[in-house]
């Protein structure tokens, strides 16, 4: 990334154009005086040592050193490289809720919008704290590990929605009970749960989990959003509203007991968030309250200064400028530098061609930063990839690019642009990275075994790394109690198996007990019985065949039928 540290310098440079314009007024001054004296063929003839192109060619060589020291005045900068700072602040973990109860728009645009704008205010006003994210509606997950990236915070928010949880409900002590779990291990600094949800705790237990979470030294502070009179759900895309069982329209309302109950028993706050800013300033101050401690966080942001080159070529022009003269040199006359003149332009166009195919690499870096900066990631993807294109082996350009695919939401390339840059990567502490995001992109997706992996790798580069260490941890924790729920769910399937067998089984014995008692209860007949009904079916079909004989001997007649 390039950038000037005071650009506020760059201003100088408008007096490159003014001190053109001063020359040409002068030149031109210069040559009508000239014409005064005579015919300017035949001054010419009388000035043979008098160059008519040096004087230019100095003059843009001291513009060209001029804007160079402007520059390097500015103090560009470029590249990044990790700075391990000391920080003052707190952990916060936010707890958001994403049911289909959120959807509601009893506030403006809606519950699930109201609570996202909040927690943007939120990260905005943090400066030394860190922050992490967690999900849940019935279920509950870390949708962002606790981290002091402001910016990863925002990405993964602007991504969150209630079809990303599929069972539904609100299980708020869950939630409470994974906040508390996500906490770093450091002793003495202030740590605070701030719960976002309208308070329909369907599962319950949320009163229990806030004290456990009191008891081990955090705060639980509540953010109660919604209106306490209720609103319909709306289906999404659809224009309708959710309705129960019995066809009658859903009403859910914003419990403000229930909120006040957990905020009390978690030593935090109940806030009503009905203004931002209002709801917003009360949270900083309990916030404010808690106990705050130095830390140690990586920081990716420290630039290199690069005004030393400008300086070199401002030194060199300067230099080139004194060896230029005014006059020919009678001894140069015959010796041809570059030849003519048009064979000296081709040279200049071959040269600034050649300086720009090896910059353009670097040049499309820097404008996909600035459009990755301002939000528009797809057109900082096409830009890094031209990047490639140009220079493949720059580790730099897919290593930027994964991180326009993440933010799009395109995990799977993002990944391979991650491996990409980390094959190419000399860098330890910046290879370490990319293997760091892949670790996040597995996680995010609950891939735990990947993510440990890729963790383990970004340890192995960079043992220092705390984020990466905690993040690992963490997936071994998830994927232990993957596993736990995979097994019991194995064990559930078999004996669902085993009791279908067995009612099968018993089923065949009762119907085969059932043929055995209706066999039994049928009545025997004797055989005078049978013989008396075995002469009555013979005498009745005897009357049958005569019937049919004198039917046949009458005359027929037709009856036709009309189809209308």
């Amino acid at each position: 990334m390039f950038r000037f540290e005071d650009p506020i310098y760059l201003y100088l440079l408008a007096l490159i154009p003014i001190l053109a314009l001063i020359r040409f007024i002068s030149f031109r001054n210069q040559k009508k005086r000239l014409r005064k004296f005579g015919d300017p063929s035949l001054l010419k003839a009388l000035m043979p040592d008098v160059s008519r192109f040096r004087p230019s060619v100095k003059f843009w060589i001291l513009q060209a050193a001029l804007a160079l020291l402007i520059v390097m005045l500015a103090r560009p900068q470029m590249g990044t490289k990790i700075n391990h700072e000391k920080r003052v602040g707190i952990e916060t973990i936010i707890a958001m809720d994403i049911s289909n109860s959120m959807r509601a728009e009893d506030i403006v645009p809606s519950r699930l919008d109201r609570s996202k704008m909040m927690i943007e205010n939120l990260v905005d006003h943090f400066t030394n704290d860190k922050i992490g994210l967690i999900v849940f509606a019935g279920d509950a997950f870390v949708q962002l590990p606790i981290t002091s990236d402001y910016v990863s915070a925002k990405m993964f928010l602007s991504s969150i929605d209630p079809s990303m949880i599929a069972t539904q409900g609100t299980d708020i002590a869950r939630a409470i009970d994974m906040a508390s779990r996500s906490f770093t291990q450091e002793e003495g600094i202030g740590k605070a749960i701030v719960v976002i949800t309208d308070g329909e705790d369907h599962e319950g237990g949320a009163v229990e989990a806030a004290e456990a979470a009191k008891d081990h030294g955090m705060r639980v502070y509540v953010l109660g959003v919604g209106s306490t009179q209720g609103a319909p759900i709306p289906i999404a895309g659809t224009g309708e509203y959710m309705k129960d069982n019995t066809g009658n329209t859903v009403m859910s309302a914003l419990n403000e007991d229930m909120c006040k109950q957990v905020a009390q028993a978690g030593g935090g706050a109940y806030i009503h968030v009905q203004n931002n800013s209002a709801a917003q300033e009360q949270l900083d101050q309990e916030l404010d309250k808690l106990s705050k401690k130095e830390t140690s966080t990586a920081v990716y942001s420290e630039f290199d200064e690069q005004f030393r080159a400008f300086g070199i070529l401002a030194l060199l022009l300067l230099i080139l400028e004194i060896c230029v003269f005014d006059r020919r040199s009678p001894l140069l006359k015959r010796v041809s530098l570059f030849g003519s003149k048009k064979q000296t332009a081709v040279m200049l166009l071959l040269l600034a061609a050649t300086s720009a195919a090896a910059q353009s690499d670097r040049q499309y870096i820097r404008e996909g930063n600035k459009l990755f900066h301002r939000g528009d990631y797809p057109n900082a993807e096409v830009a890094y990839r031209k990047a490639i294109e140009k220079n493949p082996k720059n580790p730099q350009a897919p290593f930027n690019l994964g991180n326009a695919l993440m933010a799009q939401k395109k995990d799977s390339a993002a990944v391979e642009q991650f491996e990409a840059a980390s094959r190419l990567e000399t860098n330890p502490l910046r290879k370490s990275k990319s293997f760091h995001n892949i670790g996040v992109i597995c996680q995010t997706h609950k891939m735990y075994g990947e993510a440990i992996e890729a963790y383990k790798n970004a340890l192995r580069l960079n043992p220092s790394d705390d984020e990466t260490r905690y993040n690992l941890v963490l997936c071994k924790h998830q994927k232990k109690k993957q596993d736990q729920q995979q097994q019991n769910q194995q064990g559930q399937n078999k004996d669902d198996k085993k009791d279908n067998k067995d009612d099968k089984k018993d089923e065949q014995k009762q119907d085969q007990k059932q043929d055995q008692q209706k066999e039994q209860s049928k009545p025997q007949m004797s055989k005078e019985n049978a013989e008396q009904l075995l002469n009555a079916a013979i005498q009745n079909e005897k009357q049958t065949q005569d019937k049919l004989q004198k039917a046949q001997q009458q005359p027929q007649r037709r009856n036709i039928q009309k189809n209308w």
